[in-house]
């Protein structure tokens, strides 16, 4: 049973360095065991890495990370009758949002060796020139979402 009403969205605050708040978000997801500073630090040297390569502004990279990483469509299970079918939905804004940071920060954390500030920096850059795991994984949901058009018409 659902309930009755949804608690309001938080505001987050934007960060400190960029004055951005997908930055700050960012960071949040990035944080464990409630350690802000560790993971404020690990995306800031991220973003110097990606200046120091790159030679761009690192929140342009960022931004361009997350809209490359982001999906427009996913599937989502609905029970008709006996049968679980696999429904293409469109996404959410705030959920494009959630997807690509949980997406880059997985890939991130499966790179092999270096300090997570490095891995992050590769995981940006890769996702901005729309290659690496964080693509793959928009693409693969796409191809579900594709291969699932059949369903469409139980939209939830």
């Amino acid at each position: 049973m659902p309930r009755r009403n949804r608690p309001e969205r938080r505001k987050v605050a934007p960060d400190v360095r960029y004055n951005n708040v997908k930055v700050q978000s960012f960071i949040n997801r990035v944080m464990k065991n409630g350690k802000k500073s560790v993971a404020a630090r690990i995306v800031y040297d991220a973003f110097d890495i990606i200046e120091a390569r790159t030679k761009k502004n690192p929140v342009e990279v960022f931004e361009q990370a997350l809209k490359n990483v982001s999906p427009i469509m996913e599937v989502r299970p609905r029970r008709v009758g006996g049968a679980t079918y696999q429904v293409p939905m469109e996404v959410p804004a705030h959920r494009q949002f959630a997807l690509a940071t949980r997406w880059l920060i997985a890939s991130a954390r499966a790179r092999s060796g270096k300090s997570f500030a490095q891995k992050l920096a590769a995981e940006f850059m890769d996702a901005a020139n729309n290659t690496g795991p964080a693509v793959r994984k928009r693409e693969e949901t796409h191809r579900m979402a594709e291969a699932n058009r059949a369903f469409s018409h139980y939209r939830l």
